[in-house]
């Protein structure tokens, strides 16, 4: 079996993602062509410009509080430093080890193993496990999903995953605006002379937000990977990740969140979710690869 080093699967995961984000650009596009076509060009600015607005205003309030709002939705409580020593002691010395201000701790109840990291910058941060975490993983796994959740923190992965988010809301809020304004155009002969454009426009416009949440979901599963490699840099121990992704594939315990903070944890809460609709590639290809670091 090949080795690959967790440098090159760091690098290939990053320019992967950064494919998809220009196939979501190339998406967004093709949508407003089409819809310029079909209507006129000062009708389809005035949509960009009102997407644009919506969108960003949304996101912009969940990327300031995406951790109050993450931690209090899954009632997180701030770790205690004395009853919680190896928790704080495995992030100190990760955050040593990788030159990172240290992230503040929480603890979620639940006995499913579960992790995530929020916060919009290092100095922002926040990493919250589940007490099943605490209570199943021995030291060196429990650091492998430290540096797993770090690495996220590393990476600006929050704030790489609020750019999709903006950019999906606005093929999502075009396409709305642009269908729900059929219901008021009224027929005429210039009007069957674009027909051609108009029923691409609508086809686009239906299709387009099923195809960048799409991407949305593959790009959010290659951050994972990223994560993953990652965090073998920090620990330089890849069996310790390993072991814990063994143990959470094999844990039965359910874990009650709201699927708006799914995407955040190491691994999704929800088991049942099929490969295509799931913010997390399969446990069992993760292992694989981190195997053959």
């Amino acid at each position: 079996m090949d080795r690959i080093s967790f440098h090159d699967q760091i690098t290939r995961n990053k320019r992967k993602s950064v494919f998809l984000i220009f196939l979501v650009f190339v998406v967004l596009i093709a949508l407003g062509y089409a819809i310029s076509f079909a209507v006129s060009p000062d009708y389809f600015f005035f949509i960009m410009i009102a997407s644009i607005v919506i969108s960003i205003s949304y996101i912009l309030i969940s990327y300031y509080s995406s951790d109050k709002i993450a931690l209090a939705s899954v009632g997180a409580k701030i770790a205690s430093p004395s009853r919680n020593r190896q928790y704080y002691n495995s992030v100190e010395g990760l955050t040593l080890a990788s030159g990172m201000p240290m992230p503040k701790l929480y603890i979620m109840p639940g006995k499913q193993i579960n992790a995530f990291a929020t916060g919009r910058n290092p100095a922002k941060s926040v990493i919250c496990v589940t007490e099943g975490a605490l209570e199943k993983l021995n030291k060196q796994e429990l650091e492998g999903v430290l540096a797993h959740e770090l690495s996220h923190i590393a990476n600006y992965d929050i704030r790489f995953m609020t750019l999709i988010a903006v950019l999906v809301g606005m093929v999502a809020i075009i396409s709305q605006i642009f269908l729900r304004s059929l219901w008021f155009r009224s027929g005429s002969r210039d009007d069957k002379g674009k027909g051609v454009f108009l029923l691409i426009g609508i086809l686009l416009a239906i299709l387009a937000p099923i195809v960048v949440k799409l991407v949305q979901l593959a790009i959010s599963r290659k951050r994972e990977y990223t994560a993953d490699a990652t965090a073998v840099k920090f620990t330089r121990y890849p069996p310790g990740l390993t072991s814990a992704l063994k143990k959470i594939k094999n844990d039965s315990s359910e874990l009650k969140v709201n699927k708006a903070v799914a995407p955040l944890f190491i691994s999704s809460p929800f088991k049942n979710l099929k490969n295509l609709s799931s913010t997390h590639p399969p446990i069992g290809d993760r292992i694989k690869v981190l195997e053959r670091m």
